[in-house]
């Protein structure tokens, strides 16, 4: 796994990077502040930043939006000490794919990470119900998800029920990893999301949770 760091905390940043480096990840980069993690996003190509929401000249949120939304391809994880859910409801808004605090156990740290490589979204367990409600998406003439085919609306309602990798989907859809990768991408265009962690977000604002979708006929 390439990572990129991006923390103004210089002992922060090379706590990350020798961790980061015992379990046998590279460091390509190391920013201390948005800016920077947004050039270096461009010149190193990682596959994961690690973001930190407070930094000087351009915040976290900023650059976390700016990667996002330039190169969708990098996961952002936000790495930070705040616990407000404001802050977690505006990372997933900008296109994080994971909000993790820092006083996590690094065995716990790992295991997110890898997983948001894999595509499954890493959000804290105890976000309130009230941010949920708050998620922003578009709902004019009725709610987006309405506009979703049926085999759409199943992928939402697994990846609602925690079933996020493209392999699993697709075998609980029985189908091809291209074929689910083609519905995510409509998910994601209908429902005016950029990452799963958006996706699944919005399926639990609308209580989208629903039985596991047969066989195609």
């Amino acid at each position: 796994m390439r990572v990129l760091i991006a923390d103004d905390h210089s002992l922060v940043r090379r706590a990350l990077r020798s961790l980061l480096q015992e379990y046998g990840h590279e460091v390509v980069g190391e920013a201390h502040n948005g800016r920077e993690a947004v050039q270096l996003a461009f010149t190193t190509r990682p596959d994961v930043v690690l973001m930190d929401l407070a930094m000087p000249i351009m915040t976290g949120l900023i650059a976390t939006r700016l990667i996002s939304a330039e190169l969708p391809e990098i996961k952002v994880v936000v790495l930070t000490a705040s616990e407000d859910d404001e802050d977690v409801l505006e990372a997933v808004k900008s296109g994080a794919s994971g909000y993790f605090n820092k006083n996590i156990e690094s065995d716990h740290f790992f295991d997110l990470l890898e997983g948001v490589i894999r595509g499954e979204p890493a959000l804290p367990s105890a976000i309130a119900p009230s941010v949920l409600d708050e998620f922003a998406c578009a709902d004019q003439g009725g709610s987006p998800h309405e506009q979703l085919t049926p085999r759409e609306r199943d992928v939402l309602e697994l990846m609602a029920g925690g079933v996020t990798s493209d392999r699993d989907l697709a075998e609980r859809l029985f189908v091809s990893e291209n074929t689910v990768k083609y519905h995510l991408k409509n998910v994601f265009g209908k429902l005016h999301t950029r990452n799963r962690a958006q996706v699944v977000a919005y399926a639990f604002r609308y209580g989208l949770v629903g039985e596991e979708p047969s066989p195609p006929t």
